[in-house]
């Protein structure tokens, strides 16, 4: 075990967090807890000894270990959130809960349902907060998003189109569909807030590894609402776009637009009714074109508003927007995914329930 410590910040916070994994994710919730007033990070764990050593140098008040073990026998630790590969997600969660503390889990939760199931009821047996990290759910525009969806303003909806597409960064655990799918997955679970019907995807393997590098995902709900979802690590272009589409209004997101991510657009359609039999073959579409607004956003760091989240439902015992039950339906959706490609199938997928 190499342990580090220089001892704990003189100045006492609310909630006393540790976070697991140093590598891509883990330093940006580490920034977040230790600049959050209600939290205090004591202690961060990482196999690597490089890294221990730079969080050290930076974080000189905080504990550094690389033995987990050393974070769930900590005492004064009150919560633990987790940064680690996804295969790792649920025992890491499972020993935390067992040990009484709180947990804020990297997405996707965990590799099958029957893992996030078993987190659910165990937090809940605990009486513990169990959070799934889903950033982009906190998000000056999804948030907007959702305002727009829930004042009916949008009216009702006919559809959500989500491109999510670049070159690389290759997994080598996972596929293309649990690496880039699982953020569009819960900002239209959050967004949608409807329970889907229906899963079909198809996804093709071109690195001989077995692991789909490019992958379409088509979501049904009743009313005849659509999802669909191109995710992909073989497109010669970035691409982050959402189109969320209504009666009433429409709705486009792109997260790479520096100063216009979300326009709201006043068009649509109107369907007539045939007044005679001759007339049902007639064109009855009608279009409706009208302005666009481009709104002012709450550019607040989404990850910020997380951490605070988090640590506001911890403290006040309060139900997270992103919980275990959301964790468990984005999963549920990715194995649906998978057996669709594996069997060629539509999968009908039992839901949990909706936001």
């Amino acid at each position: 075990m190499n342990t580090q410590q220089a001892g704990h910040s003189a100045n006492q916070r609310s909630l006393a967090v540790a976070v697991v994994g140093c590598g891509y994710w883990g330093p940006n919730l580490i920034r977040n807890f230790y600049e959050n007033d209600q939290a205090e990070l004591v202690a961060v764990c990482d196999l690597d000894p490089k890294k221990l050593s730079k969080i050290a140098k930076r974080y000189p008040n905080v504990l550094t270990t690389d033995a987990y073990q050393d974070l769930l026998n900590h005492s004064g630790i009150d919560a633990i959130a987790i940064a680690t590969p996804v295969h790792t997600h649920f025992p890491l969660a499972k020993q935390a809960l067992e040990a009484g503390k709180h947990v804020l889990v990297e997405k996707p939760m965990a590799m099958n349902s029957k893992e996030c199931m078993e987190l659910i009821a165990l937090a809940e047996e605990r009486k513990l907060i169990l959070m799934v990290d889903h950033t982009f759910v906190f998000h000056g525009a999804v948030r907007r998003i959702k305002q727009e969806v829930d004042s009916g303003a949008l009216g009702e909806l006919l559809y959500f189109d989500s491109v999510r597409i670049n070159l690389g960064l290759f997994q080598s655990d996972i596929n293309v569909v649990w690496d880039l799918a699982p953020h569009d997955l819960s900002i239209m679970d959050y967004i949608v807030g409807k329970a889907p019907r229906t899963i079909h995807a198809t996804g093709s393997c071109h690195a001989g590894n077995g692991l789909e590098d490019i992958a379409y995902i088509t979501v049904t709900f009743e009313n005849d609402l659509i999802a669909h979802f191109h995710v992909s690590w073989l497109s010669p272009v970035k691409v982050r776009q959402i189109l969320v589409g209504g009666k009433s209004r429409m709705i486009v997101y792109d997260d790479l637009e520096s100063m216009e991510k979300l326009r709201i657009y006043d068009k649509g359609i109107t369907v007539g009714e045939p007044e005679s039999d001759e007339q049902r073959y007639a064109n009855l579409v009608g279009y409706r074109v009208g302005d666009m607004m481009a709104p002012n956003l709450d550019l607040t760091e989404a990850l910020k508003i997380e951490i605070g989240h988090f640590v506001d439902c911890v403290l006040n015992k309060q139900r997270p927007i992103t919980d275990g039950q959301a964790g468990l339906r984005v999963v549920q959706i990715l194995e649906a995914a998978n057996e669709s490609m594996r069997t060629g199938k539509t999968i009908v997928i039992n839901s949990v329930g909706v936001v």
